[in-house]
């Protein structure tokens, strides 16, 4: 049972959802690739016991869209608006989430490999992480939130305030990735990891997952539009 889109395949195999973002570029969070994504999250939340996000290779995510960001406040805002809304959704995911890392992951391609559950890279000369600062902006709350919750607490500077980027490995160290994989064998790794989580019983998972993570959710929300004005007016 599959889906597919211009820039997005989504296929249930065993109760797995692979979904599967490839626009032929770098897989920027435009405005239809978060609908494309919540709408995938959705119908995986319904029908099927795993997610496995998965990129084109050598790419996997390059944030949001710069041509949105930069054609005025209103579209900024907006599409800030909705990244933030799919990286919660991600971040709080009824179902184990698994990240297949396939590539390049900068900015808000980084923060959907944080908002996973396991979190699985290529090997290869590749770049995962915050670059914000290097680029003159400020790292915005839920960003730094996504962060501080999953990288190591000594590594937390140098990734946000220093706009430190990382290789594969490197990133693994530093807690962006669980592990790393030959980018021949990163999606059979995916599955594998899908289906050990899978197995486990998604009321506990469910219920553990709202623990571990609420708190950061609900700040993360209360912050949302003053920060994003402070962020603009900055910009």
């Amino acid at each position: 049972m599959s889906a597919v889109t211009d820039i997005l395949t989504y296929t249930l195999e065993n109760k797995i959802a692979l979904v599967h973002m490839d626009d032929g570029k770098a897989n920027a969070l435009s405005d239809a690739m978060i609908s494309a994504l919540l709408g995938a999250l959705d119908r995986a939340e319904k029908e099927a016991s795993a997610m496995i996000l998965l990129g084109r290779p050598g790419r996997f995510c390059a944030g949001f869209d710069l041509k949105v960001m930069m054609s005025g406040v209103d579209a900024a805002t907006g599409l800030l608006s909705r990244g933030s809304e799919l990286l919660l959704r991600l971040y709080d995911a009824k179902v184990p989430l698994v990240i297949a890392c396939s590539g390049h992951a900068l900015a808000g391609g980084a923060l959907v490999v944080l908002a996973g559950d396991t979190r699985i890279g290529a090997s290869g000369d590749f770049r995962i992480g915050l670059n914000e600062v290097g680029i003159g902006m400020p790292v915005p709350v839920l960003a730094m939130e996504l962060a501080r919750s999953r990288l190591l607490p000594t590594e937390l500077t140098k990734a946000t305030l220093q706009a430190r980027i990382y290789g594969p490995d490197e990133a693994m160290r530093a807690g962006y990735l669980d592990a790393v994989a030959a980018p021949d064998d990163l999606l059979a790794r995916a599955k594998e990891e899908a289906t050990r989580l899978a197995g486990l019983s998604i009321g506990a998972y469910r219920a553990t997952k709202t623990r571990l993570r609420r708190e950061t959710i609900a700040y993360i929300k209360e912050k949302f539009d003053e920060d994003v004005k402070n962020l603009l007016s900055i910009g």
